[in-house]
């Protein structure tokens, strides 16, 4: 398997080059030259790691045994707290929920991190090579981050995250770390902010000369590539001929890979994305329009975004992989901060995605609406999906993502329901710890001073 650059198609790197850069050096994501199909009947009564064994396999073929990829797939999952790694609870005909905070920082990204983490771990001896890690947190990929990489020998971990602009359970998790590997950069901006000073630190001449980069966000294909595994666990649960998914989505990584599950051949008919009130990608897909505006806070951090990263690597797909198109795309969408998708590409998109925005207030009444009828407690995330799933015809199955446990966003919960969440043990415990981190002003030469002082 060799992979290509959206914004060089020319381009013919192997697995592990592209693990380890994260990102093109000409500002492009890395995707496949071809995606690998899979029988899905032949995944029947396996179980999650087996699962993730026949996904993850072919983009790493030749470059990873089986043997080792399968001790790399069975220590990233060894830690998790429930027996089915990510279950799908039922709370309505043909209405599920698939629940993906399991891993030790109760979210989502877990199930990525926790597989990149042991993945660096296997191949830097064989690259004898130090690295640095680059990564820019709207609240869940941080901590998630931090906790795959602490104190794993040559690696430093460089975390952005927006000031005040996460949640406590989800600052806390990322602040309370104390390992000697662990950075917490806190910048004075947005989220939108933070990614852009990591996407220029990793085209910086001089930072790379004195260490070797490389990107944990979405950004980074391994991400999406152990996230593709759950949309097949989820199918291979329900056991229906087709099969519908609700994906909540800022940086669009997570349902970029429920795509590339139908692409392997996943028998999904129907993708459906939820955003909140940053709503770049409900106008990028109703509309036709990306325009990047100001980045409202709202009760659901994660998704406060409004330049989705991963957006790219659809429109690459959709451009016909046309990676000239790309190329003047971004560059347009740089200069102008929007930009007018092309009908075609629009056209091709629309075959693919639908799209809804819902409200702060929407996202609260979901909450107080689903706790009342099915007694389920979902998260401020999982809720933008859910407020779409009530409206979904009840005779075909529909999927919604739990992104979160509900605990790590206490106020909202006790804003919608009236009393706060339950806290396990291991999020409590968050609030007598001292808390570590640096404030930085919105620019990248101070973060860039800050690494070369540290590694």
């Amino acid at each position: 398997m060799k992979y290509l650059s959206t914004r060089n198609s020319n381009l013919d790197f192997s697995f592990f080059e592209i693990l380890f850069q994260g990102l093109s050096k000409d500002g492009g994501l890395f995707l496949p030259h071809e995606w690998p199909s899979i029988d899905v009947n032949i995944l029947k009564n396996k179980t999650y790691q087996e699962v993730a064994l026949e996904v993850i396999h072919p983009y790493v073929f030749n470059e990873i045994s089986i043997n080792d990829l399968k001790k790399i797939i069975d220590e990233s999952y060894q830690g998790f707290s429930h027996s089915k790694i990510a279950p799908v609870t039922a709370i309505d005909q043909n209405k599920y929920i698939l629940e993906l905070f399991y891993g030790p920082t109760f979210a989502f990204k877990d199930y990525a991190l926790q597989f990149l983490g042991n993945l660096f771990k296997y191949a830097l001896p064989k690259a004898s090579k130090k690295l640095t890690v680059l990564g820019a947190t709207s609240g869940d990929t941080g901590s998630a981050a931090i906790h795959a990489f602490r104190g794993k020998q040559d690696i430093n971990v460089f975390i952005l995250h927006p000031h005040n602009r996460v949640s406590d359970v989800q600052r806390r998790q990322m602040t309370t770390v104390q390992d000697d590997n662990i950075f917490n950069i806190a910048i004075n901006g947005n989220f939108d902010d933070c990614q852009k000073i990591v996407k220029e630190l990793f085209i910086d001449d001089e930072l790379q000369q004195h260490t070797s980069l490389t990107a944990i966000n979405s950004i980074n294909w391994a991400r999406l590539m152990a996230q593709v595994v759950y949309y097949f666990w989820a199918y291979l649960q329900i056991d229906e001929q087709e099969i519908n998914f609700i994906v909540p989505s800022g940086n669009f990584g997570n349902v970029f890979s429920a795509n590339v599950a139908k692409k392997m051949g996943l028998p999904v008919k129907h993708l459906h994305i939820a955003t909140n009130e940053n709503d770049i990608l409900h106008s990028s897909i109703n509309k036709g329009i990306m325009k990047k505006n100001i980045v409202k806070q709202t009760y659901s951090p994660s998704m406060d975004i409004q330049v989705s990263s991963n957006f790219e690597r659809q429109l690459f797909e959709s451009s016909g992989r046309n990676s000239e198109v790309i190329k003047d795309l971004f560059r347009e969408f740089a200069l102008q901060n929007s930009y007018i998708l092309d009908r075609n590409i629009l056209d091709d998109i629309k075959l693919v995605y639908t799209s809804s925005a819902v409200s702060d207030e929407q996202t609260l009444l979901t909450i107080k609406k689903v706790k009342e009828k099915y007694n389920y407690l979902a998260d401020p995330h999982t809720s933008t999906g859910l407020n779409t799933l009530f409206d979904k015809d009840p005779g075909e199955p529909w999927v919604s993502l739990a992104c979160a446990h509900p605990a790590k966003f206490g106020k909202a919960i006790e804003k919608s329901i009236g009393k706060p969440p339950i806290m396990p043990k291991d999020l409590s415990k968050l609030f007598d710890k001292e808390e570590k981190m640096t404030i930085l002003d919105n620019n990248k030469k101070d973060l860039k001073s800050l690494i070369l002082s540290k590694i």
